[in-house]
C-alpha cells in the first residue's frame, strides 16, 4: 500500500504540470558543457584535521575538465587550490594509465582525476598528466617528476615519509625529506610489472591497486603480476585515421589467468620476503589489509571457482601465513570492502552468510553477528574505536535508497538511521569518525554535498548544487517530472520499478521505452539522480514513458534474488522483464503495440535475448555494446555466474546471445565502440556476420576509437541522435 499511495502522489504531481509553460530538453544539450547535472564533484575528502574539504570539481564551460577545490569547514569558503589547465603539460598518458581510467570508470576525463592528503595535512600529492606535484594550502604547486613516462597510482605513505607510484611497471619510492627516487624493483617490463592490479582485479574485483603501505611505513606489500601464462587477443583498434592491431593479454573465460605473487620488502627494496598464499597458484588475490598495529598483514585469497573466500594472516617479518576463518557459498562468494581491523585484535566482518550482508565480529575465533534481517548491508564507513560504534551505509527501510546507519559492535541492536529518508546517500567519514562527508541525490535534486555531525547536523553545504535559476537545469525545469515508484509481483519477492510519464491526457496510448541493465551488481530503480536522468527527462519531453525494472540477478536484494542467474544467464533475468513488459500492457496509458527496448553491455545483451525469447512482444530493440557469446568475456567475472567452460560448456551453450539471433524479427540497432577493450568489438562481429548468414535485416553504428563508454560529448550525442531517430522510424511512427 505504502508504494501504491507514493505513486498515486508522484502521478498526481506529473498531471498537474502546465504543458504550455514546459521547456522541452533538446538532445544537444544533453552532453554539451556545463553539466545539466550541475556542479558534480568527484573524490571528497576531508583534510586530516578536519578544517577543509578536498574535492574536485568540474568546470562551467568543459564539463570533462577537474581541478582541485578545498572549502573551509567554518565558513564554507571555497578556492581553486590546483588549477589544472595551468599546471598540466597537456600531454597524452600512457596507454596503461588510459585503462585504468577506463576500469575506473572516468574515461573522457581530463586534468586531475585523483589526489591524496600528506598525514600532516600541510599538502596534498596531485597527478596531473602523468607526473606528480605536491600543492601547499597557500596555492603553491611543485613538481615532483618530470619524465616522459607516466607515473600512475601514486600514493602518500601512512606517515607522510615517502610518496610511491608506478612507473614503466615497476614501484618508486620517493623519499619527501631528502627528495631521493629510488626504485624498488627494477626487472618489471614485458609481461611481468610490480604493485599493479592486474585487469580482472581492476574491471571485476573493485580492487584498484597492487600496492599497500603498513601503518607505520616500515613496509610495503606488492603484487607481482605475471602475465606471461593470459592468452593473447589480437584486437583492432579502429580509428578515424587508420587500425591499429593491439595485442591484449586478455583472460577470457576458460583460460589461464596472471599469476599474482605478493611480496612484502622495506620502504629501500630490502627484506624482500615472498608471502605464502598456499601451493595452488590458480587463486585470486582480492584484498589485501594490514593489521591495526601493522604487525601482520591480513590478505583475502579467492578460489578460481569463487565459492570459497579465505582470509589469510601473513607475518611480514617471514611470509608466513595461517588461515584465519573463510566464506563459501554453493554459489559464489560476493567481495566487499568491509573487512576493519581493530586496535584490540579482532576484525569487522560483512558476510552473507545468513542470506543477507550483515556484519560480523570476529574475535580470536568468536563470531559475533552485529545486524540482521532480510536487508544489505552495503559499506562499512567508519569505526569509533572508543566509543565502539560502527558507521554504515545500508539498506534497512528500502532498497531503493541508500542510508546511513550506526551500530554498537559491544552491545549489538537494532541499527540507528542517520540520514535523511528520501534520498540516495554515500557518506566519507574522517579518521576519527567524528565527521560526516555526505553525497546525496534524489529524482529532484542533483548531488548535493554537505559537511555534518555524527548526528547528521549539517555544519556546513560543501556542494549545495541549489536547482536555483543559474543552475544549468534551470530552464528545463517546468518540464521535469518526478518517477513514479513501484513494484511487481515476482517470482523471489517484489521486483522494483522506476517510470517516468509525460502530462498524460485521458484516452490516449504513449509509447514506452524500457532501459533495461538487469545484470549482477546493476540496480538502476533508485531514489537518486542518476548520470541517465536527463536523457529520460528528454525522452518524456519527446513523448515517450520511460521504464526500468530491477529483475532477480540485481543486488541488495540477498543471496537468492542475486543468485537466480547462478549457471544461467539469460534466464530468470529475461522472465522477469518480460514479466514487466505484460504489466505495462496491460497499462490503460501504455500503447501495446509501441514498447521498445534498449540497453548497454550487459543490458545490450539483455535486449538481445529479449527480442529471441519474444519475437513480436517489443516493437524493437537497441543493443549498445553487447556481449554475444560469455566464452569471448573474462574469466572472474563469467566464471563466477556461469562456471568453467572446459569443465562444463552447458551453461554457456544455454547462456549465450548468438546463436539464437536467427530468431530475432524485431527491428534491431547495434552499436559498439571499435576500440572497445572490455565488450571487444568481435562481439559484434561475430553478430553481424551471424545475423546476415541467416539473412537477417539490422541496423549497425560503429564508433571508430570509442571504447566501451563511447565517451565525449560529439560521439554520446551522436549515439543518442541515433538511437532517437531509429526509434521514431521504427516504433513512434508505426501505426
Amino acid at each position: 500500500m505504502r508504494h501504491l499511495a507514493l505513486g498515486l502522489l508522484a502521478v498526481m504531481s506529473v498531471l498537474s504540470l502546465d504543458p504550455a509553460s514546459a521547456r522541452d530538453l533538446p538532445l544537444d544539450r544533453l552532453f554539451a558543457s556545463p553539466d545539466l547535472s550541475g556542479r558534480t564533484p568527484r573524490e571528497p575528502k576531508l583534510s586530516p584535521d578536519g578544517r577543509l574539504v578536498t574535492l574536485l570539481r568540474n568546470r562551467p564551460d568543459d564539463r570533462d575538465r577537474y581541478d582541485l577545490w578545498a572549502i573551509d569547514t567554518s565558513t564554507g569558503a571555497a578556492r581553486m587550490l590546483v588549477d589544472s589547465a595551468k599546471i598540466g603539460s597537456g600531454g597524452e598518458v600512457s596507454e596503461e594509465e588510459k585503462m585504468r581510467r577506463e576500469r575506473q570508470r572516468i574515461a573522457g576525463t581530463k586534468g586531475i582525476t585523483d589526489y591524496a592528503w600528506a598525514p600532516d595535512g600541510k599538502s596534498l600529492l596531485v597527478p596531473i598528466d602523468g607526473d606528480l606535484y605536491a600543492a601547499t594550502l597557500d596555492g603553491n604547486v611543485r613538481r615532483l617528476t618530470d619524465t616522459k613516462a607516466t607515473e600512475i597510482d601514486a600514493k602518500v605513505s601512512e606517515t607522510g615519509r615517502f610518496v610511491s607510484f608506478l612507473r614503466e611497471q615497476n614501484l618508486y619510492v620517493l623519499d619527501t625529506v631528502g627528495g631521493q627516487e629510488r626504485a624498488l624493483t627494477s626487472d618489471g617490463g614485458g609481461t611481468l610489472s610490480w604493485g599493479a592490479a592486474e585487469f580482472v582485479a581492476q574491471e571485476e574485483m573493485g580492487r584498484s591497486t597492487g600496492y599497500w603501505w603498513s601503518p607505520d611505513d616500515r613496509y610495503i606489500a606488492v603484487a607481482r603480476v605475471d602475465e606471461s601464462p593470459v592468452g593473447i587477443v589480437t584486437r583492432a583498434a579502429i580509428g578515424a585515421e587508420g587500425t591499429k592491431l593491439v595485442a591484449q593479454r586478455y583472460p577470457a573465460a576458460g583460460t589461464a589467468n596472471a599469476i599474482v605473487d605478493l611480496y612484502i620488502m622495506a620502504p629501500d627494496g630490502s627484506a624482500r620476503v615472498k608471502a605464502d598464499l598456499g601451493s595452488n597458484p590458480d587463486i585470486y588475490l582480492t584484498r589485501v589489509n594490514w593489521s591495526a598495529d601493522g604487525r601482520s598483514l591480513l590478505v583475502q585469497r579467492m578460489s578460481r571457482d569463487q565459492k570459497r573466500l579465505d582470509v589469510l594472516r601473513v607475518d611480514p617479518a617471514s611470509g608466513r601465513s595461517e588461515l584465519l576463518f573463510e566464506e563459501t557459498s554453493p554459489t559464489w562468494v560476493n567481495l566487499n570492502d568491509n573487512l576493519k581491523p581493530l586496535r584490540d585484535g579482532s576484525l569487522i566482518w560483512s558476510s552473507e552468510r545468513s542470506g543477507f550482508s550483515h556484519l560480523y565480529r570476529w574475535s580470536a575465533g568468536r563470531w559475533t553477528q552485529l545486524t540482521r534481517g532480510d536487508w544489505a548491508v552495503e559499506k562499512v564507513v567508519a569505526v569509533d574505536q572508543k566509543a565502539k560504534t560502527i558507521y554504515f551505509t545500508g539498506t534497512l527501510e528500502t532498497p531503493l535508497e541508500q542510508q546511513l546507519y550506526s551500530v554498537s559492535y559491544a552491545r549489538p541492536g537494532k541499527p540507528v538511521r542517520i540520514t535523511d529518508a528520501g534520498w540516495s546517500n554515500s557518506v566519507e567519514m574522517d579518521n576519527k569518525a567524528s565527521r560526516l562527508l555526505v553525497t546525496r541525490s534524489n529524482p529532484s535534486q542533483p548531488g548535493q554535498v554537505y559537511l555534518a555531525d555524527t548526528a547528521n547536523h549539517r555544519l556546513a553545504w560543501i556542494e549545495e548544487n541549489r536547482l536555483g535559476p543559474d543552475h544549468p537545469y534551470a530552464p528545463y525545469l517546468d518540464s521535469h517530472v518526478e518517477p513514479v515508484f513501484g513494484t511487481l509481483p515476482g517470482v523471489s519477492g517484489d521486483l522494483h520499478y522506476r517510470m517516468f510519464s509525460p502530462p498524460r491526457v485521458a484516452g490516449r496510448h504513449y509509447p514506452v521505452f524500457v532501459h533495461v541493465y538487469a545484470g549482477p551488481h546493476g540496480q538502476l530503480v533508485s531514489r537518486a539522480w542518476s548520470r541517465d536522468l536527463p536523457l529520460y527527462q528528454h525522452l518524456v519531453d519527446q513523448g515517450w514513458i520511460v521504464f526500468t525494472l530491477d529483475g532477480r540477478g540485481t543486488n541488495r536484494r540477498g543471496a537468492k534474488f542475486e543468485g537466480a542467474i547462478y549457471h544461467a544467464m539469460g534466464g530468470a533475468e529475461v522472465e522477469d522483464q518480460l514479466a514487466g513488459l505484460a504489466w505495462l500492457k496491460r497499462q490503460d496509458f501504455v500503447d501495446p503495440a509501441r514498447v521498445a527496448v534498449m540497453g548497454w553491455s550487459y543490458g545490450g545483451y539483455m535486449t538481445l535475448k529479449l527480442l529471441e525469447r519474444a519475437p513480436g512482444a517489443f516493437a524493437a530493440g537497441v543493443a549498445v555494446a553487447p556481449v554475444t557469446r560469455w566464452e569471448n568475456y573474462d574469466t572472474f567475472y563469467t566464471e563466477r555466474y556461469l562456471g568453467n567452460p572446459i569443465s562444463d560448456p552447458k551453461p554457456y551453450e544455454t547462456s549465450e546471445a548468438l546463436d539464437q539471433a536467427i530468431a530475432i524479427r524485431d527491428p534491431l540497432l547495434v552499436v559498439h565502440g571499435m576500440s572497445d577493450d572490455n565488450v571487444v568489438f568481435s562481439n559484434t562481429t561475430s553478430l553481424i556476420a551471424k545475423l546476415q548468414k541467416e539473412k537477417k535485416p539490422f541496423e549497425l553504428m560503429v564508433y571508430p576509437g570509442a571504447t566501451h563508454a563511447i565517451a565525449g560529448e560529439g560521439p554520446r550525442t551522436h549515439v543518442w541522435l541515433t538511437i532517437e531517430k531509429f526509434l521514431d522510424r521504427t516504433v513512434r511512427a508505426a501505426p
